[in-house]
């Protein structure tokens, strides 16, 4: 029974990741075929999109009653994607070089993030008024961050969207005479397979979470907040290894820090909509000081411009302690 859970857990974990990649391929094409501005896909579609998995495995996790997964999830996520992430990049890369527009922008919009947020969950739970504040700011944010770009960059604002794709969206932008694309009948039945393995995915996984936290006697957070965060890192992991070994720093860590805000505001703050959600003593006692670390190191490393091998490798050792100390290994 133990082995029947973990591989259902497998499964759906990764259903939801590759649900997620066939939504966005699909809802990107029918986007600009009925002519939405190629602006716009690159800001809601995909840069929201492959965001997700978290947000709708939170849903799922509320609707159930385990509202504490949510929190975890977002704090979890935003570790991985500082500690394995920009950790594992700046070790192979040897050497990541920041660019100015996330030090002028990206950097002090995630450091404003995180001080709300850790506000918020001061209390050891976010309720409705606190949720609506986090998807009001997070809303204010993505227009912030579009006009900043388009007058600044004319260029796709970097958003929790995945490198290859943003790649292609600035393609587009490049083109004065955009040309729509024709879409067929496979795209929709694609947009409807990837809504399907998104919820089907999230479904079975916040169930794998919870039946594997009753066999091993684990509080779901724990699980949400390691193996849940880990999986939906990977290929945000696979992709920003791959370009920092390619000397595309910006590439490797510019998603990073759009999606960490996502997850702070909106991964939390959208199921805070619906119930009071709550942080359990895990997540509050380690996994909300290892972000706050986690964060001020990586924007300390921003603000120098230049992420060094042994500032990977620095990161990597606090995620080695940070999940020794959740597993009361020492």
């Amino acid at each position: 029974m133990d082995l029947i859970w973990i591989i259902v857990f497998i499964v759906s974990l990764t259903v939801l990741i590759k649900g997620t990649d066939w939504l966005l391929k699909s809802a990107e094409k029918i986007g600009l075929a009925i002519g939405l501005s190629p602006f716009i896909i690159g800001v809601t579609i995909v840069g929201i999109g492959t965001s997700f998995p978290e947000l709708i495995s939170s849903l799922v996790a509320v609707f159930k009653n385990v509202t504490e997964i949510a929190p975890a999830n977002a704090i979890g996520s935003n570790i991985a994607n500082i500690l394995l992430v920009v950790g594992f990049s700046a070790v192979f890369a040897k050497r990541l070089v920041v660019t100015k527009s996330l030090i002028d922008l990206d950097l002090p919009l995630l450091a404003i993030s995180t001080v709300l947020f850790l506000g918020v969950v001061k209390d050891r739970q976010i309720t409705f008024f606190e949720a609506l504040l986090m998807v009001g700011v997070y809303i204010i944010y993505l227009l912030y961050t579009a006009i900043h770009r388009e007058e600044t960059e004319k260029s796709l604002p970097v958003l929790p969207s995945r490198p290859d794709r943003r790649k292609h969206i600035v393609s587009i932008f490049s083109k004065k005479n955009i040309d729509k694309p024709k879409v067929n009948l496979g795209d929709f039945l694609l947009l409807i397979v990837g809504i399907t393995g998104l919820f089907f995915g999230a479904k079975y996984l916040i169930e794998a979470v919870i039946k594997l936290s009753q066999i091993f006697s684990i509080a779901p957070a724990i699980i949400s907040i390691t193996a849940v965060a880990i999986g939906t890192s990977l290929p945000e992991l696979i992709v920003s290894i791959k370009a920092a070994i390619e000397k595309k720093p910006e590439v490797a860590l510019g998603n990073i820090f759009g999606s960490n805000v996502f997850n702070l505001l909106a991964v939390v703050g959208i199921p805070g909509l619906f119930k009071t959600l709550l942080v359990d003593n895990s997540t509050f006692l380690i996994g909300l000081p290892t972000m706050a670390l986690a964060t001020l190191l990586f924007v300390i490393s921003g603000i120098s411009k230049r992420i060094h091998i042994w500032e990977g490798l620095m990161y990597l050792a606090i995620y080695i302690l940070f999940i020794a100390k959740l597993f009361s290994i020492f």
